[in-house]
């Protein structure tokens, strides 16, 4: 549903939020460990999300990743999953094809469009706060 770079993504976002609840930045290094994500491509997908401003990123020797405490609160796992993989996981057809409307459906149609609407409320109401303090609590796990 989310591709690899949307997983690493809100993964990172996640591991982020957490550390910077606890006032702390992190690294690349650290967010690419504790994700169990390959630097470079933790580089790219962390330079989205700052482009997006959904992250800050700080030179330097106190500098790091973090998320401002007074956005903490907003960010929601859609603007993440916009931020990298555009608003295809809301319109993208369920059996992959590049023509599936309501003129045209494709044989799974109705059933994706109602997955996909709850799939949309989850995404704009979740917000990675939530999530972060759900794995600040070693509820959840964001590798194996």
């Amino acid at each position: 549903m989310f591709s690899k770079a949307c997983e690493y993504g809100i993964r990172s976002a996640i591991f982020i939020t957490e550390q910077s609840l606890n006032g702390r930045k992190t690294s690349l290094k650290d967010v690419a460990k504790a994700i169990k994500s390959p630097e470079a491509y933790t580089s790219k997908i962390l330079q989205q999300l700052v482009r997006n401003s959904l992250i800050k990123s700080d030179k330097g020797p106190t500098g790091g990743f973090s998320i401002e405490a007074k956005n903490l609160d907003k960010i929601k796992l859609s603007a993440i999953v916009t931020a990298i993989d555009g608003n295809k996981v809301y319109t993208g057809c369920g059996l992959g094809l590049s023509m599936c409307n309501e003129k045209k459906p494709c044989p799974v149609h109705y059933q994706f469009k109602a997955i996909r609407e709850d799939l949309k409320n989850m995404l704009e109401t979740t917000t990675i706060k939530s999530l972060a303090q759900g794995f600040e609590m070693g509820l959840t796990f964001l590798k194996h």
